[in-house]
């Protein structure tokens, strides 16, 4: 979160009506509820784990062992064994 200052963003009438609350403090201004994307969604990554995750349900479902596919892919065997358990 970056410092704002209100002179340079609001209009003369909307700064003069801040000002009748709040003065000299700082105010905080939550985004637009359904704006935000989720964790993942910008940069590809929360697409590239649920791929990963789908290919290691397919790997274990033909019957590669969870010790097998914890070495493959760098993970905990508890981590291997909550995404092949995992309903998604």
């Amino acid at each position: 979160m970056k410092y704002v200052n209100a002179e340079t963003v609001f209009p003369e009438w909307l700064l003069s009506e801040l000002q009748q609350y709040v003065q000299g403090d700082w105010i905080y201004i939550p985004a637009i509820k359904g704006s935000r994307k989720a964790w993942g969604e910008r940069s590809g990554s929360r697409e590239a784990l649920r791929r990963r995750n789908a290919d290691i349900r397919k790997q274990y479902a033909r019957g590669q062992s969870m010790e097998e596919l914890s070495s493959v892919y760098g993970l905990a065997y508890d981590t291997i064994k909550k995404i092949v358990y995992s309903k998604t």
